[in-house]
């Protein structure tokens, strides 16, 4: 098993919008690949080259639920995904309630993040990377087949949480 290769810490204002942050922003330039990236919850600024979001007034490829977004792809078809949900149900209620969407207790599940997390597994290529933006490192995880290879963290100040990125590549 391969070892992380880079834990990096860089101080940051804070932003909605988490591809607006400099440091996300400088680590994506980084990261990516030429390859097919997705983001089934883009909002705004995605680097990605197709994305996604539910809200019907984001500037995205796709308007979407995240899960269907992500069934669209064949197996092993995608170089990378950009992840970078809701972090909490008051996020998630936050977001989905403001332009009129009813949010389900299976939005705010444990599993609904398993299902997402499946999917990103089947549809990436052998080598594949998966960066995960969060409150947490967990990542799709070793028992999906990840090596993680990258944790920045990027501390806010203040109140705010800290964003938790991480890269992994797929076995």
């Amino acid at each position: 098993m391969k070892a992380i290769t880079k834990i990096e810490r860089k101080w940051a204002m804070a932003s909605r919008w988490t591809f607006s942050i400099k440091p996300i922003k400088d680590m994506l330039v980084e990261e990516m690949t030429k390859d097919l990236w997705i983001d089934p919850f883009a909002g705004k600024f995605s680097p990605a080259s197709v994305t996604n979001d539910l809200n019907p007034e984001m500037e995205t490829t796709h308007h979407m639920e995240a899960l269907d977004f992500l069934k669209m792809y064949d197996d092993e078809s995608v170089g990378g995904v950009l992840l970078d949900p809701p972090y909490s149900p008051r996020q998630v209620s936050e977001c989905y309630k403001g332009f009129g969407k009813k949010v389900t207790s299976e939005m705010t599940r444990c599993d609904f993040y398993s299902k997402l997390k499946n999917e990103i597994k089947r549809i990436l290529k052998p080598n594949g990377k998966v960066i995960s933006f969060g409150w947490n490192s967990m990542g799709c995880g070793l028992n999906r087949g990840f090596t993680m290879t990258r944790i920045l963290l990027v501390p806010h100040g203040g109140n705010k949480n800290d964003t938790i990125c991480t890269v992994e590549t797929k076995n």
